[in-house]
Formats: structure tokens, sequence, C-alpha cells
């Protein structure tokens, strides 16, 4: 059974999965680096070279390719990947048990302002705008989230608490 793990930039899709991986001996995948290394560039390179719509359409591509490999994968999805190409209903299609690590945009602030110029996204911004964009963003993206099967609350909460809460789910 795949485990798919999606939410906000920064929500820590990336560490949780590594840690619930080493618990469940699952192997872990993350979307972003996987697509990144079969298009051998980065994904700001991708974005910037080739433009969101291929990058969107070669994420889907990858999405359902790992998807349907037969090993199981616990899998951290880009931010964006569950709002295209319908990839909510491709995971469900696929019966992986979906996650969505919910953060408040104060969690998400903090963490993004600590990063900031390692997230093409919101490098440009200064501090005092980045709040008002994570929360635009999540009012677009909250309804695709919340198609997930399951939502883990991360804030104020440490990784392993996140990684038992999960395993208690499974």
């Amino acid at each position: 059974m795949h485990i798919v793990l999606l939410g906000y930039m920064a929500s820590g899709k990336s560490t949780i999965g590594k840690l619930l991986s080493e618990h469940t001996k699952q192997p872990f995948l993350d979307l972003d680096e996987y697509i990144a290394q079969k298009e051998k560039l980065s994904i700001p390179e991708i974005f910037s070279q080739k433009g969101e719509i291929y990058f969107r359409k070669i994420e889907h591509e990858c999405l359902k390719e790992v998807l349907e490999n037969s090993q199981d994968v616990i899998l951290s999805l880009g931010g964006g990947t569950p709002c295209y190409a319908n990839n909510m209903d491709l995971i469900h299609q696929q019966k992986a048990v979906s996650i969505y690590l919910r953060a408040s945009i104060a969690t998400l602030t903090d963490r993004i302002l600590k990063q900031k110029t390692s997230r093409p996204l919101v490098a440009f911004l200064s501090d005092e705008q980045v709040p008002e964009f994570i929360a635009k963003h999540l009012f677009e993206r909250r309804f695709f989230y919340e198609q997930a099967q399951h939502t883990i609350g991360i804030d104020h909460k440490n990784e392993a608490t996140i990684v038992a809460e999960i395993n208690a789910l499974l």
C-alpha cells in the first residue's frame, strides 16, 4: 500500500516521510526529487526553462508511474501536486492512503522564512508579504488538500509525535 503525504511547502512532508520510512521499513520517495532525476534538471530549472505547464504534465506522469509501480512506497508530493491534473483522483484510484499534513499560516510562515532563499515561490517576496502569500495559496489549495483520507495537524508537535499519529492511523 502506498502512503502519500501531501500539504503545503514546509509542512514537513519529506522529513516525516523519511522518518515514517524508517519505522515502517517501506521505501521513501520524494516526487520532486524523482522528477528532477528523470528530467536531469532541478525543479526551479524546469519551471524557468520549460514552464509550469510542462512541469505539471511531467509531474502527473511521474505520479502515475510511481503509483502504478508494484513496490509500495511512502511518497511525498510537491505542495501543488494535489491541485492539478486530477492527481487526487489518481491517488485514490490507486488505493493509496493519502495524509494531509496540515499546518497553520503562522507555522508555515515561520518555517518558510527560515529557508526563504531556497524556496523559489517566495524568494522574491519581502518577509512581510510571505504570510499573505501563504494564506492566499492555502485558500486556493485547501479544497484539494482536504480530499486526503486523513488529516494530521502538525502545529506545536515534534516529528516523533507526527510519525506516531500516522502509524496509529495505519
